[in-house]
């Protein structure tokens, strides 16, 4: 089946979350002469007008099966009867932007420098500054070295013979031992370890805490504490177990990942692109956020050049720029219908989610939603895709509504976001002393009328970072 180039356009900007749309109608904005955005006060003045008629569906029907040949004709005197429609004085924005728009930008690119954030220093530079300062000049190159050699984790990514060996002038090993020791003693504490025991050692002071027990705990048994085998360190070490206990509650003061503190993630804002609302009646209803969005239309000069102008090429030109804009503009206004009902199908459907919360969410799947539009479900997956919508219980991706589930011992349907957050119920309810295991937690289940394999519980619990019930055991 041959798409259209219109129906691929139309595709692409469903599937687009609103900061790509944004962008994306930026850059036509600049490269087409002929689109231009509508200002407050050219809403003000076409809103006391006649709107120009709107093209019949059959044409656009006939146009997205890209029959384009024999059209071009009708096209140009389509365009003509639009430029007739539209009084002369219609227009505010001519091929130079208006003063409005002018000020516009100018009030953007003001608003983004004073929102910038600086540059925050590296653990690199924090690092190498301290070691220029407390370091001779004969092992400044190699530490520079070094230290450009941590990862994110302030660790160490090779061993010191190994990068010695690689570093171009000549270190001996000696000298190599001490720059790595005088960066460990850097700040943060814990910076250029070869492993996670050296940089837990490297934080504990003279003065720390119950500093004997936790060189004991972290020297030795380190994989005993992760696996939970407290007895085992209680006989090899001779400490009580409240001592252990005392000790590893302690470590807890210690950062296994010192270089953290200078990582600087850019942080994701989410724009939602619709909202729930409650109507009269007390039904929810989806309304589009559409004010960050600014309405288009085609500017009405480059219409009456198509009637005025005797050169083919130009006339031709502007055609393309004109049609260009217009797939433009239906294929936003296409997006917001598709969207508002994809939206609305879901909405209806969880409505139990947004009057009780998440543990009342509904299975729901993709093609339920493509059967009530009338759509493909291929349809559903690009709307939902980057989407997020603004309840009153917060805002949420389109997906989080999504999900399959299992029936109940009653017949009754339960999706797998309501068995997760049961499995957790039953885990934070347990006996610490005898926690459960994953056949006990099939037990439990079912008691609450959910039948699930053995495989099944050990796989969510597992996704949910639930430890088995041995590492669970507080004694």
């Amino acid at each position: 089946m041959k798409l259209a180039p219109r129906m691929i356009q139309s595709m692409e900007i469903l599937q687009l979350p609103l900061a790509a749309l944004q962008e994306r109608i930026d850059q036509e904005l600049a490269e087409n002469v002929v689109l231009e955005q509508l200002t407050k006060q050219d809403e003000k003045s076409s809103s006391v007008e006649e709107a120009p008629a709107a093209e019949p569906q059959q044409e656009i029907e006939k146009r997205e099966l890209g029959d384009d040949d024999g059209n071009n004709a009708s096209d140009f005197e389509r365009l003509v009867e639009i430029s007739q429609e539209w009084p002369d004085d219609n227009y505010t924005s001519g091929s130079k932007p208006s003063s409005n728009r002018i000020q516009d930008d100018m009030d953007r690119q003001h608003d983004v420098m004073a929102n910038a954030i600086n540059r925050p220093q590296t653990l690199h530079e924090h690092l190498i500054e301290q070691f220029h300062c407390d370091s001779p000049n004969r092992l400044k190159g190699f530490g520079d070295y070094l230290i450009h050699n941590l990862d994110a984790n302030g660790r160490l990514q090779s061993s010191l013979p190994e990068l010695s060996q690689v570093y171009g002038a000549h270190i001996s090993l000696e000298d190599a031992e001490e720059a790595l020791k005088i960066i460990q003693s850097l700040d943060p504490p814990g910076v250029g370890a070869r492993d996670l025991k050296e940089c837990l050692l490297l934080q504990i002071t003279p003065t720390s805490p119950l500093r004997d027990i936790m060189i004991t705990l972290i020297s030795g048994h380190l994989d005993d504490m992760l696996q939970n085998r407290l007895p085992l360190i209680e006989r090899k070490t001779g400490y009580s177990m409240d001592a252990i206990k005392s000790g590893m509650e302690q470590m807890r003061t210690l950062n296994p990942f010192p270089g953290h503190g200078f990582d600087n993630p850019e942080v994701q804002t989410v724009t939602p692109d619709l909202r729930v609302v409650k109507d009269e009646k007390g039904k929810y209803v989806i309304e589009l956020i559409d004010e960050y969005i600014p309405e288009l239309r085609i500017n009405r000069r480059y219409i009456r050049m198509l009637e005025d102008n005797p050169d083919e090429a130009t006339k031709e030109f502007i055609k393309r720029k004109v049609e260009s804009a217009k797939w433009l503009i239906d294929s936003i206004e296409q997006r917001y219908n598709t969207l508002r009902k994809v939206a609305q199908t879901i909405v209806n459907e969880q409505t139990d989610f947004l009057n009780n919360g998440p543990e009342h969410i509904r299975p729901l799947k993709m093609q339920d939603v493509a059967d009530v539009v009338g759509v493909h479900v291929t349809t559903v997956s690009r709307a939902v895709d980057d989407k997020y919508v603004a309840t009153p219980r917060g805002i949420f991706p389109l997906k989080r509504f999504f999900g399959g589930g299992t029936k109940t011992a009653d017949g009754e349907d339960v999706a797998w976001e309501n068995i997760r957050l049961k499995l957790k119920d039953i885990v934070n309810d347990e006996d610490k002393a005898k926690p459960l295991s994953d056949d006990a937690l099939v037990t439990e289940l079912a008691k609450h009328g959910i039948q699930l394999a053995r495989r099944t519980v050990t796989k969510y619990r597992k996704a949910m970072s639930i430890p088995s019930s041995r590492q669970r055991r507080e004694y």
